[in-house]
């Protein structure tokens, strides 16, 4: 799992839960329900696709099918929960690499052949 990929996720995820609790409540009802369906497989396929499989998935797909709980962001728990702990895409600073000098100047001193 690169940065780019959580990355990736994140933002589709963000994108379709927003899509589905600002856009599709536009529409009727049942006429709207075969989109969100569509617009749920094809964002399962895809997160398992950049992140691989992951079970914090599986529930939340089948949450999404029940109508009303879509209004939930549940993709973007679903994602964030799979990542945790991963590496952080938004350009988080690296860890510090310090070399460990013991013996002072003497050691280095003997280390130069002086």
């Amino acid at each position: 799992m690169t940065p780019a990929s959580v990355k990736a996720a994140r933002i589709l995820a963000i994108a379709a839960d927003m899509t589905q609790i600002v856009v599709f409540p536009l529409f009727v009802g049942g006429a709207a329900s075969p989109w969100d369906d569509a617009l749920d497989l094809l964002v399962a396929g895809v997160m398992i696709r950049l992140l691989g499989w992951h079970w914090a998935f599986l529930p939340t797909f089948f949450a999404e099918l029940i109508p009303g709980l879509d209004l939930v962001p549940t993709w973007t728990a679903a994602v964030f929960f799979a990542t945790r702990g991963k590496p952080r895409p938004s350009g988080a600073s690296p860890a510090i690499e310090a070399e460990v000098l013991s013996g002072g100047r003497e050691q280095q001193e003997k280390i130069e052949g002086r």
